[in-house]
């Protein structure tokens, strides 16, 4: 479940099992456990993870059921009173899991294995083959936040920032290529941060991506959410001379209001987001732009929130990736007596929806004529239109394609003639 640091730990997770002679199963009724990688971004994060739990016993009431990830971490207990599960492991542990399977199966481990995520964190000890049946592949380049915004309580479930060492990222997407993968997602709780606890080094986000853009292989490299404060002229014009970093980025933005930013404790203000965005656009004109947008944080009124609106549409975010504010137990936020009624949030979050969609298909529309060069997502055949393939192109639009063939290469030039529901048709 959640982010894309989840989907890379999963993915270790699973070939440490496979190392072990465990086999990956398609179907539910055939597995003898169950690992499921809990988020808690959200309230509906947590009902969510519950909701999942409680299928997966349901539907095969013999399996193990481990439950790990951000929830498990920071409610261990709600994840161990559910009837079936067998053990709960908190993130300093998760990459252990693949060592504890036998203990498990013998009935050797308490119910919550739980240890201080500020003084122990699992890393990678291996490098990761791959992702199944997926051209794109999640890199971790760093774990944990220091920043600890108002709202949030994902750097105490992920604790303090860690970059991992320039080498064995570098190794690690290196073997990605190698095993065929065109496209490279650099992930991480707080990507922009990377670097600042590696002592004796002046490795930074951009120093990091120069030497990886420099690999041998034909590939691109994406950025996955980045605050705006971390956006630095030469990052900016490290975008602008590199051919194969794709002129996209997902924005940690959560409002364009200046008394919000400041009362969630963001590093960035209103004047600092269109700084870095007009910069931005002044050296990728091209570039498509999402954005984690917050609705609903307590004392927000209709006027911040209308900064936020105004955001979406001047600087052209495509792809909002909306929240509806919840409150999180522990965290500054909640604490906070003037809260925005849940159903003025849900109002909120529609409308920055609607907002981004308007912007959407604008943005699409300036596609329509122009040849990309995009990745094959999946060469999934459909039965009924078996003439239509599925890619992305740099710029993150979905593109579907109408091909008479089905192609060698996962590397299409396709033309772009249309806008669909939700993809650019070429």
């Amino acid at each position: 479940m959640g982010c894309k640091v989840n989907a890379f730990e999963s993915e270790m997770i699973a070939e440490k099992l496979e190392r072990n002679a465990i086999q990956r199963v398609q179907s539910v009724e055939d597995a003898d456990l169950f690992i499921i990688n809990t988020c808690t971004v959200t309230a509906e994060a947590d009902r969510q993870a519950r909701q999942l739990i409680r299928r997966a016993i349901r539907q095969n009431p013999r399996a193990r059921i481990v439950v790990t990830g951000c929830y498990a971490q920071m409610d261990p207990d709600a994840c161990a009173q559910i009837p079936g599960v067998d053990l709960v492991v908190g993130n300093s542990q998760k990459l252990d899991i693949p060592a504890l399977v036998e203990d498990l199966c013998r009935d050797r481990l308490p119910p919550v294995l739980l240890r201080d995520i500020d003084r122990e964190i699992s890393l990678p000890e291996q490098l990761l083959k791959g992702y199944q049946g997926k051209s794109r592949a999640f890199v971790q380049i760093q774990q944990g936040c220091d920043q600890g915004c108002t709202f949030c309580i994902i750097h105490v479930a992920r604790g303090p920032s860690r970059s991992f060492p320039p080498a064995s990222v570098r190794r690690q997407c290196e073997r990605l290529l190698i095993n065929g993968y065109g496209e490279i997602v650099l992930c991480g709780v707080d990507v922009g941060s990377y670097g600042a606890d590696i002592q004796d080094s002046e490795v930074d986000l951009a120093g990091l991506i120069r030497a990886l853009a420099n690999l041998e292989g034909d590939y691109r490299i994406r950025l996955s959410s980045i605050d705006p404060a971390h956006i630095t002229d030469e990052l900016v014009e490290l975008l602008r001379q590199s051919g194969n970093i794709c002129p996209h980025l997902h924005l940690s933005l959560q409002s364009a209001n200046t008394l919000i930013l400041k009362r969630m404790k963001r590093r960035a203000r209103r004047s600092l987001v269109y700084d870095r965005i007009t910069a931005l656009r002044s050296a990728i004109p091209e570039l498509v732009l999402s954005a984690d947008i917050l609705a609903g944080f307590p004392t927000e009124s209709d006027a911040h929130f209308e900064d936020t609106l105004t955001a979406i549409e001047e600087l052209e975010i495509a792809y909002p990736h909306v929240f509806t504010y919840s409150s999180r137990p522990g965290t500054p936020a909640a604490r906070i007596p003037d809260q925005v009624p849940k159903s003025v949030r849900q109002q909120r979050a529609n409308a920055a929806r609607r907002a981004g969609r308007k912007v959407w298909r604008r943005v699409a529309r300036r596609q329509v004529g122009q040849t990309k060069r995009v990745l094959l997502e999946h060469c999934q055949i459909s039965a009924h239109r078996p003439d239509l393939l599925f890619a992305r192109a740099d710029n993150y639009f979905p593109v579907q394609i109408k091909c008479d063939s089905r192609p060698e290469s996962p590397w299409l030039n396709v033309t772009i003639t249309g806008v669909g529901t939700d993809t650019l048709l070429a």
